[in-house]
């Protein structure tokens, strides 16, 4: 059979099957249709054994190796006569790649239950390394206790100043409109019952219990906890950590516990600080909307807020600031090694702190109503 240029010759004997390959094969005349020869190869007897004999081949291009290809699929074994040695190598290299992956060799998808059980398996997974992560910490702060951790202090007063006074403007906003809102609405409704002079107890309790530490944390977990995890997460692509590994520098020494320790100090110090920015914007919008007084404001919150508020409000402070800092850093140095990877590092420090901080809020406000306080 075969076409205008393109020439194939069966030879049959009693020792073999020869097919002649003769003729111009290229694609730009045309294609052999293998289909009607695969019927043609068929109708034969059983052929196990094919000699390809390319004598009076011409000019040929990669539709003669494709033709090859397919014939060897459907023949046990092919050998080869008078081929050029590039149809051969050419054959060969084309072999040597793997075929696609096609949808009806993929693996079935996991059932619902299977997938289901794989997620808990790498949730356990997850919290065992962050508790492995924790005891490294740990175990990094008890040597800075000895005197025995491996630190520049030069870093640790930048992530001082950069997670305290360096926070400030933001800070002093954000708390200030939190203490005004707060007081606006409270005066709308106080005002209904002649209470207005309330809104200073409202404020005062509301800003030393619970708003001044989460929203500071809430504000550290966005700029300075992801600042972490972007640093730690570019150290891990440019394989900064593990060159002080190999240096036998301690990681958690040199790079987490500076950054720990600047975060531990100063969150409880902006959460002060927050409290007073609050309480002064309520102050204002109490003096602008209801005609309270400065001293009657002060007078009545001092009277009302008591002490263990302010306390419960800094120690709440105390336990967001080793979460956002713990947060950040494990994020970043479980980092991958791309730009992707640090960037998706930087939203789950920023998620999973601002998780954990409302977490541990609602712990601490359980045991301590518990308690009594």
């Amino acid at each position: 059979m075969g076409t205008e240029t393109k020439q194939l010759q069966w030879q049959e004997n009693s020792e073999q099957t020869v097919l002649n390959v003769a003729g111009t094969w290229n694609f730009e005349q045309g294609l052999l249709d293998f289909a009607q020869f695969k019927q043609e190869l068929e109708s034969k007897p059983k052929l196990t054994h094919i000699v390809c004999n390319a004598k009076s081949l011409g000019p040929w291009d990669s539709s003669l190796v494709s033709f090859l290809i397919q014939l060897e699929s459907c023949v046990d074994e092919v050998s080869y006569q008078n081929f050029p040695s590039g149809v051969l190598q050419l054959k060969q290299l084309a072999q040597a790649v793997p075929n696609s992956q096609t949808n009806e060799t993929l693996a079935p998808r996991p059932s619902l239950t299977e997938r289901l059980g794989l997620s808990v398996i790498e949730s356990l997974k997850q919290c065992m390394h962050f508790l492995s992560f924790w005891g490294e910490c740990v175990l990094s702060f008890v040597r800075f206790f000895q005197g025995k951790a491996n630190y520049r202090r030069k870093d640790f007063l930048y992530f001082l100043y950069d997670a305290g006074p360096a926070s400030l403007p933001i800070v002093t906003l954000i708390s200030l409109l939190i203490g005004m809102i707060m007081a606006f609405v409270g005066a709308v409704q106080l005002e209904r019952f002649n209470a207005g002079i309330f809104v200073a107890s409202m404020v005062g309790f509301a800003m030393a219990r619970e708003m001044a530490a989460m929203m500071t944390a809430i504000i550290m977990a966005g700029r300075t906890g992801a600042g972490y995890a972007a640093q730690l997460g570019s150290m891990q692509v440019n394989e900064e950590i593990d060159a002080l590994k190999t240096m036998g520098i301690s990681a958690f020494d040199y790079l987490v516990l500076p950054r720990m320790l600047a975060l531990m100090i100063t969150l409880p110090l902006l959460t002060i600080y927050a409290n007073l920015i609050g309480i002064f914007g309520g102050a204002l919008v109490s003096t602008w909307v209801i005609d309270v007084s400065w001293q009657q404001f002060w007078d009545t919150m001092l009277d009302t807020v008591g002490l263990e508020n302010f306390i419960i409000g800094f120690a709440k402070s105390c336990v967001f600031g080793v979460v956002v800092a713990l947060t950040g850093c494990y994020c970043g140095m479980i980092s991958g090694r791309s730009a992707t990877a640090v960037g998706k590092a930087t939203t789950s420090a920023v998620v999973l702190g601002i998780v954990l901080i409302i977490s541990m809020d609602s712990i601490i406000n359980f045991v301590s109503t518990m308690l009594g306080i």
